[in-house]
């Protein structure tokens, strides 16, 4: 048995690393938006997909007995559902702003599957924070960019509801490491986005033969930096520290992408986004600031 260790605050390097995931993960989201000017959602999540299983083919293994069926619906859930919606969402999107903060009520949506299914409590505080982030969400589906929108707002919430999913079914997942669970996403999902993309995405692969550069660079941003480099280096800080001690950090992502929308897209985000945005994310730091309280009284050593 583990004996008790308290975390500590992440060290100057540790900082570094999480702040360029911070900023791979922001600006992906720009990268991709300019993608998808000319590529259907679909298919770009694909594209993403096929150069990612390249280099992470050689580290794919045969999960061990019993895990397929759990590894399957993780992969349908976050590497076809939830990508597919979320990069859907974003191209219908007016803005980079609401979609980069409505994202994140997928942490309030797993504390409450975690709850509902693996029974994980939490307290008052917590359940308090899931309710304002949840309004919060309501109050910036009201501002005049995501009223003109409505579709994006609920994609998106379908999007991280799925991520959510994903995220409760992918904790008992057992003998699969981080490269094969990530070399297995991309395979399985590659066919069962293909198929939609053919079915949803009339022309979508005429326009792939006509993409630009853009998009092409796009896609490997997204495959290459926010997947490889990003998801990469935030399993090394997690397997150094306690999850809870590594999100808070990670808020920093989507108030990034609100700047990169300002300065690049031409954002111009009214009361009502700037009102339910701060909900969003103060009641996702709350969420994570409790965790956090509760891995400091005790993280296991291994942790670490």
């Amino acid at each position: 048995m583990n004996a008790p260790v308290r975390a500590h605050a992440l060290p100057p390097r540790d900082i570094v690393l999480v702040l360029l995931i911070v900023v791979a993960w922001s600006v992906n989201i720009l990268t991709s938006a300019l993608a998808l000017r000319e590529l259907p959602p679909f298919l770009f999540t694909a594209l993403r997909f096929a150069l990612l299983a390249v280099p992470l083919l050689p580290f794919v293994r045969r999960p061990p007995p019993g895990q397929w069926p759990r590894l399957l619906a993780v992969c349908l859930c976050v590497g076809v559902l939830h990508f597919g919606l979320s990069f859907t969402a974003l191209k219908l999107a007016g803005d980079l702003s609401s979609p980069a903060i409505v994202m994140q009520s997928y942490v309030p949506m797993t504390t409450v599957l975690a709850w509902w299914w693996l029974g994980e409590r939490f307290g008052w505080r917590t359940g308090t924070a899931i309710a304002l982030s949840f309004a919060g969400v309501l109050v910036l589906g009201f501002d005049p960019l995501v009223l003109d929108r409505p579709a994006s707002l609920l994609l998106m919430l379908g999007a991280a509801m799925f991520l959510a999913v994903g995220t409760v079914l992918m904790k008992p997942l057992r003998g699969i490491d981080v490269r094969s669970q990530q070399g297995w996403m991309a395979l399985i999902s590659l066919l069962p986005l293909l198929a939609i993309s053919a079915w949803w995405e009339p022309g979508g692969f005429a326009a792939l033969a006509d993409a630009s550069w853009v998009a092409w660079f796009g896609a490997a941003f997204a495959a290459y930096v926010a997947s490889l480099l990003g998801h990469g280096l935030y399993y090394v800080l997690v397997q150094r520290h306690p999850v809870a001690q590594v999100t808070p950090w990670l808020l920093l992502s989507p108030m990034l992408a609100v700047g990169l929308g300002i300065a690049f897209w031409g954002d111009r985000p009214g009361p009502r986004l700037w009102l339910g945005g701060a909900m969003v994310l103060g009641g996702v730091l709350v969420i994570a600031l409790r965790a956090l309280a509760r891995s400091r009284t005790a993280v296991p050593a291994t942790d670490l």
